[in-house]
């Protein structure tokens, strides 16, 4: 069958949950049966999302193939169990930039270049290579931003073309939209929708499906309105009401039946039904847990928990493995010191130090991993946390005072040094040691006991590493390295075997985590915390 192609647009307001949306319809076409993969088309001018402030947006997103992406991809992931790629995350800067390059070698042959056909043709090629592939049989692509902004016209007229290219039968557009409730009033507003349709029409798109974000049910009235003035039809009106938690929403979809709306545009069939007693089963150990931890995430940005995005969610998995509330304490390291840091720990089971970059808080993360190692509580260092419990063991046990890593000083003892490959490197942007990289774990370690094999793959975003000048000296005061790439060398995976649970890793566990694979590490990290609680 030829690939279906579903466009999923925002209007009113940002933070609508497009993503969620689209993961959770994916969910629900994967459970029949269906070969799905989601995309993400971002209107910025960045290339990708690497050199971006995550404060502004949030965590960036590593797969496999080493593409630095959206935090939804992080959701589509989560939700399908399925790997995305460099496809799967397309930005304006990335179109812009392939149409600048095609001019410059004279693709277009000395013709004016435009944004129609040009950046446009772009878009739409980019739109059906993974429908091209032949691996799928529905591609969902989301939209970013909101319909009349600026920066989304070429998106908007990249999919009214290729709806028209396409037929109606084998492409779908869902658009995603607010309907407020005015307290003051007592009523549910449908205008702010009818103006996005508007918005969205005036763009020669008319949306074949309405999903309304509300914090109140839709009675039929509103629902009957909604149809009758943005033109759709009356089943094709879903409500999607806040829940408790977006692991929720594919349930809540499948009741209002965006799936079977969407089969039925497509002239798909609908007779297999959706098999969700896996996530069911997830969901009720999410919701019913038998005992609970109190567990520390000490990183530098979390004032916007969306910048551990991935962290967070890999702990609601391994939380219903081990049928156990994660209570998850977000500390600044920047407010911890010598003198505060035994009361910021006092109440906590476990504490994981996040990753990052740069200086700021990095003797926060380094006193907090010292008091985690002399009193005994378990501990979890990714990425930059690894290295910063590298440095406290080389400051602490091997007495070299001024240890350190070399992104933050110039330091005679640079337990932490920039790699090899890396010393050339000028551009920031997509250049770090970037994707899926090999590791063989130490049989014995607690790495292998929770992986249950040697040979593992995992995802990585760095530029330096442990310094392998100074490995003997470590593992001769008790810090071992269980987890080498067969390729390089590089230390992976350092553990203290006399500590309850001490295991830092410089690769990225918490992207591989799923729904339906939650990641091991930390599975067997909150049972760590879980045994300390109840010693």
């Amino acid at each position: 069958m030829d690939t279906k192609y579903v466009f999923v647009t925002g209007g009113v307001t940002s933070s609508l949950g497009k993503g969620i949306i689209s993961a959770s319809l994916a969910k629900l076409l994967q459970k029949r049966g269906y070969r799905v993969t989601i995309q993400k088309f971002d209107p910025y001018l960045n290339v990708d999302p690497g050199t971006m402030n995550p404060y502004e947006h949030g965590e960036c997103y590593v797969t496999d193939d080493g593409a630095e992406t959206d935090l939804d991809l992080g959701h589509y992931e989560r939700f399908l169990n399925v790997p995305t790629s460099q496809a799967n995350n397309v930005t304006t800067g990335r179109v812009y930039s392939t149409v600048i390059n095609n001019e410059r070698e004279g693709k277009y042959l000395g013709k004016t270049v435009q944004i129609i056909p040009h950046v446009t043709d772009e878009i739409q090629r980019r739109m059906k290579i993974l429908g091209d592939s032949g691996d799928y049989d529905i591609v969902i692509t989301e939209l970013g931003g909101t319909v009349g902004d600026i920066e989304s016209l070429p998106y908007v007229e990249s999919v009214r073309q290729l709806k028209r290219k396409l037929g109606s039968d084998d492409c779908a557009v869902i658009h995603l939209t607010l309907v407020p409730y005015l307290s003051a009033a007592g009523e549910l507003k449908t205008k702010p929708t009818q103006h996005s349709v508007q918005k969205l029409l005036e763009a020669g798109v008319q949306p074949d499906i309405l999903v309304c974000r509300t914090e109140h049910k839709l009675s039929k009235e509103v629902r009957n309105k909604i149809a009758l003035f943005c033109n759709v039809n009356l089943n094709a009106v879903i409500e999607s009401i806040d829940v408790k938690t977006i692991y929720d929403v594919p349930l809540m979809m499948e009741k209002e039946k965006l799936d079977k709306v969407v089969l039925a545009k497509l002239r798909l069939p609908t007779s297999t039904e959706a098999d969700l007693d896996s996530w069911k089963d997830f969901l009720f150990k999410l919701k019913h847990p038998k005992n609970e931890v109190n567990i520390g995430l000490v990183g530098k940005y979390v004032e916007l928990p969306d910048a551990y995005k991935s962290i967070i969610e890999a702990f609601i998995h391994a939380g219903a493995v081990n049928e156990c509330k994660v209570n998850l304490s977000l500390i600044s390291s920047e407010n911890i010191n010598e003198e505060n840091v035994a009361d910021k720990l006092k109440d906590l089971d476990g504490v994981l130090v996040a990753p990052g970059f740069g200086d700021r808080g990095i003797e926060g993360k380094i006193t907090t991993i010292q008091s985690l190692r002399e009193n005994e509580i378990p501990f979890f260092g990714i990425c930059l946390g690894m290295q910063c419990a590298v440095i406290e063991y080389a400051r602490n046990v091997l007495g070299l005072k001024d240890a350190h890593s070399s992104e933050m000083t110039s330091t005679k003892n640079a337990v932490i040094d920039l790699m090899e490959s890396q010393k050339k490197v000028s551009q920031k942007g997509g250049t770090m040691r970037l994707g899926a990289y090999k590791c063989k774990l130490e049989k014995g370690s607690k790495s292998y006991t929770a992986y249950g094999k040697s040979l593992i793959s995992e995802r990585h975003r760095h530029r330096y590493e442990f310094n392998g000048k100074y490995l003997k000296d470590f593992e001769k005061e008790g810090m071992k390295a269980v987890g080498i790439n067969p390729d390089n060398d590089l230390v992976e995976v350092v553990e203290i075997p006399t500590h309850p649970w001490f295991v830092g890793v410089q690769y990225h566990p918490e992207l591989k985590s799923t729904v339906d694979a939650p990641h091991p590490l930390f599975v067997r990290f909150v049972k760590a915390a879980l045994e300390k609680k109840e010693a």
